[in-house]
């Protein structure tokens, strides 16, 4: 019994660090994109509207979508 309360509390304890390693992480390392990407972005977006793409709303959405759930008719 108490061999089982130490290993949860290890097992805790080694989840919060893993945790807190990971927000840090998140935190510190900010992605900056460089000209080259902030280009190809541009092209990748003129190139969708050229296309016919339009972002929607969430309001599109919600008309889209059931949020209802399935119909048997």
């Amino acid at each position: 019994m108490f061999g089982t309360i130490i290993a949860l509390a290890i097992f805790f304890a080694a989840a919060l660090v893993g945790w807190i390693l990971a927000e840090l992480k998140g935190k510190m390392c900010n992605y900056v994109k460089n000209d080259e990407e902030e280009a190809v972005d541009q092209q990748l977006a003129e190139q969708l509207h050229k296309n016919g793409f339009v972002e929607l709303s969430i309001k599109d959405v919600i008309k889209s979508i059931s949020t209802k759930g399935f119909t048997t008719t």
